[in-house]
């Protein structure tokens, strides 16, 4: 993986950021986000945690999402601050599949990771630097739960009912115990919960 190398500085914090329903789902069928509840407070919150982040961190699905929107008119038009951010800010896919990952004049910045995700994140999270930030990436996000590097869980509460979809950490087969450190409610209805992860004895 280009460009990560172990260092001695401090460790940064690995947050997970993610949207959910009140009943539990990431996304409806077929990835459906038409249901996320998004407004100018949630614009400015979004690209606030961005200009905290240093790296951002994707699986496969979520990454192409990524790439198809935010390069495109509708990105671009619709949310010209945080397209800036997005397509602009280093980002990492992690994906066992994935051949290559292409760049362009708008859509900058990306690595490929196709194995020893441990090693790989674990020399990122010891460079100098803002956060890391995985966003979305639900496979992606029980892996590094199972590997204890998550520091930080975001779950943004959309008051929305889906009924049908793809559950919050699917696959995860152990129980995980977090902290309430803060909960911050939004005009619109969302509220944001932020949970510090306990992390598991080796």
């Amino acid at each position: 993986m280009k460009n990560i190398i172990k260092s001695n500085s401090v460790r940064r914090k690995m947050f997970l950021f993610m949207m959910v329903s009140i009943d539990g789902f990431i996304e409806g069928e077929n990835h459906d986000l038409s249901w996320h509840n998004v407004d100018q407070e949630f614009s400015i919150f979004a690209n606030k945690q961005l200009d905290g982040a240093g790296t951002l961190l994707f699986g496969r699905k979520t990454y192409q999402l990524m790439e198809n929107f935010w390069p495109s008119k509708a990105g671009l038009e619709g949310d010209p601050e945080t397209a800036i951010r997005m397509n602009n800010m280093p980002k990492i896919v992690f994906s066992k599949t994935l051949k290559e990952v292409k760049e362009t004049k708008i859509w900058k910045n990306v690595t490929l990771c196709k194995s020893n995700v441990l090693e790989e994140i674990t020399n990122l999270k010891n460079l100098k630097g803002k956060n890391i930030v995985v966003l979305g990436s639900n496979n992606l996000c029980v892996t590094l739960l199972q590997y204890n590097l998550l520091d930080e869980i975001r779950i943004m509460v959309n008051p929305v009912v889906i009924g049908k979809g793809t559950p919050l950490f699917q696959g995860l087969e152990y129980k995980q115990k977090f902290n309430l450190s803060k909960a911050q409610k939004f005009k619109n209805g969302n509220i944001l919960l932020i949970y510090k992860t306990i992390k598991k004895s080796p």
